[in-house]
């Protein structure tokens, strides 16, 4: 077989993909992958009432045939746990002259060796002020000849929020330490207090307010236009407490919500949107120009989006449903309980999914009508006649209502490869406000809540494209106030996809880097057999939050290897 033909077969059995997968994920899940097989689901048809012994009896031949692994140890050494280039301060233990003598026979000692040990040093937070001074210049000649001196002055580097002594640095530190670490302000102008800073909460809040406000905010109405192009997206919701909204009182519950895009999509992108209701009417007027599938979860406002907005129901939430009715029964009764056997049907349908989480959307889509199908046919005639005899008030009850209920909603992801079986990449997202929200309680003002969402926006959207969230906001707002005096078009410099290779997080700059090398190697391989092709033709896997920083060292790489041939 020639070489254009073996390539032309590696591309149709997506070989290129697995080999990249291969390199980084190890033998053992390409092997699974591989040797995949889909469950049989006859049996579930037949006798629904064994769907549990089923799964129990497949999840301990799992547990048995599991091949035992040999961990590495982690390394006590500091260099494992700081970022390469880390500053190293050396200092050296030397005897004094006078103690170099031998107390046996009085010569003096030579060295013949060190040992050396090293220890991690850290301090806390530094602040210090800054001083900019701008000088102003006057030729004294032009002065005496006409009496009117050429005045010129140091050109003025725009000021960050004018009128204020906040800095880049330290607004970004203030939004990582609130909105990454969760440490109210508070706690911040107590610590601050303790080192000598007098800086308080009020300050601080107005710092992130306007900040938000005047520049980060072009940044986010920038990623909302991308957010609402894509395909598929996934939406959540929780409940945010304002104290001072305006007609309404300091208990009442205001809502944040949340929009994502789904694995498919080349750029990850996470926005929060502040509002004081959970009427379907802010989702359909923040998804203005969104045609096409969002995740949701059971919330009936979803259903009442316009008609080109097509909701897919959560497995996760229905099989929630049934581990509730579960966890309400003695242990001796779980077993054998119509409760298990709802929610074994579900662990198959995900058990399936990831066994298919590997192909392209095409493939997937014809494997899930395959074998997801007949489990979903099984559950819907198994659903209908345990409802008869299910009192609808009892958690197994309840269950079966909403699985029922969210059917046609729940059986949607059948009909696109692209979508997922569950809203839990939402659930993921809205994660973080939740856990800040557990320390910082409640927003005072709306204005402070909509600044959060921006915040909260664009960090998540940096940990979702392996940016560190203080660099890259520090990267924002140094370069902000520079750009926006010259270039209409200045938050689009600033988005996440554009961000330099020093916002990047040390792990994550590492992994592209030796991707960048895998699709060279396979460039160059592939060459040598008489084809061309780039590193750019070359599928890879799960890569395109880098394709930018990718694609960059890449191109690096090959310069480099240009010159020395």
């Amino acid at each position: 077989m020639s070489f254009r033909c073996r390539l032309e077969k590696y591309r149709e059995n997506e070989d290129l993909l697995r080999k990249v997968k291969w390199k980084f994920q190890g033998n053992a899940v390409c092997k699974r992958l591989h040797q995949a097989k889909p469950l049989r689901v006859s049996s579930l048809k037949r006798q629904p009432a064994n769907a549990y012994a089923f799964a129990t009896k497949a999840t301990a031949e799992k547990q048995i045939v599991v091949k035992a692994h040999e961990r590495k140890r982690q390394s006590g050494n500091v260099l494992d746990v700081v970022p390469e280039g880390a500053r190293t301060k050396v200092v050296e233990h030397r005897l004094p002259e006078n103690e170099r003598i031998c107390s046996a026979c009085g010569s003096e000692l030579v060295e013949i060796g060190k040992e050396v040990r090293r220890t991690l040093q850290m301090k806390p937070a530094e602040f210090w002020i800054r001083e900019d001074v701008y000088y102003t210049y006057a030729c004294k000649d032009c002065e005496q000849e006409t009496g009117e001196a050429n005045i010129v002055k140091a050109v003025k580097e725009p000021a960050l929020l004018p009128g204020s002594f906040a800095s880049a640095e330290a607004v970004a530190y203030l939004a990582a330490q609130k909105f990454v670490m969760y440490s109210p302000l508070y706690r911040l102008e107590q610590e601050f207090n303790r080192q000598g800073l007098k800086l308080s909460r009020q300050t601080m809040a107005n710092w992130l307010l306007k900040a938000s406000e005047k520049w980060l905010q072009s940044v986010y109405d920038l990623l909302h236009e991308q957010l609402c192009k894509e395909p598929v997206l996934h939406a959540d919701e929780t409940t945010l407490q304002v104290l001072k909204e305006p007609g309404r009182s300091s208990a009442s519950k205001s809502y944040m919500w949340l929009y994502c895009t789904s694995g498919c999509a080349k750029q990850s992108t996470v926005l929060y949107e502040y509002q004081p209701t959970r009427k379907a009417e802010h989702a359909e007027a923040f998804l203005k120009g969104f045609s096409d599938w969002l995740h949701a979860d059971g919330y009936q406002g979803y259903h009442k989006l316009p008609g080109n907005i097509r909701v897919v129901g959560c497995w996760a939430h229905a099989r929630r449903k049934f581990d509730e009715a579960l966890s309400t029964l003695p242990q001796e009764k779980r077993k054998d309980s119509p409760a298990a056997i709802g929610e074994c049907y579900c662990s198959q349908l995900f058990a399936l999914e990831q066994a298919l989480a590997e192909l392209t959307p095409e493939e997937r889509h014809e494997k899930r009508l395959e074998q997801e199908k007949p489990v979903l046919d099984a559950l819907l005639s198994w659903a209908n006649a345990m409802q008869a005899k299910t009192a609808p008030k009892s958690a197994l009850g309840k269950a079966i209502h909403y699985l029922l209920e969210q059917w046609p909603y729940l059986t949607r992801y059948l009909e696109d490869g692209r979508l997922e079986l569950s809203n839990n990449r939402a659930e993921r997202s809205i994660k973080p406000f939740v856990m800040g929200r557990k320390n910082w309680l409640f927003a005072n003002t709306p204005g402070g809540a909509q600044a959060s969402s921006v915040i909260y926006s664009l960090i998540e959207t940096a940990k979702e494209n392996g940016l560190d969230p203080y660099r890259y906001l520090l990267w924002v707002l140094q370069n902000a106030p520079q750009l926006s005096g010259t270039n209409k078009a200045w938050a689009e410099k600033l988005l996440p996809a554009n961000a330099p290779e020093e916002c990047y997080m040390p792990h994550k700059l590492k992994t592209a880097i030796s991707v960048a090398t895998v699709l060279l190697e396979m460039a160059a391989f592939y060459t040598r057999g008489g084809l061309t092709v780039t590193y750019k033709q070359i599928p890879y896997y799960r890569c395109q939050a880098y394709n930018q920083l990718i694609h960059e060292k890449a191109a690096q790489a090959q310069q480099r290897i240009a010159l020395l041939v």
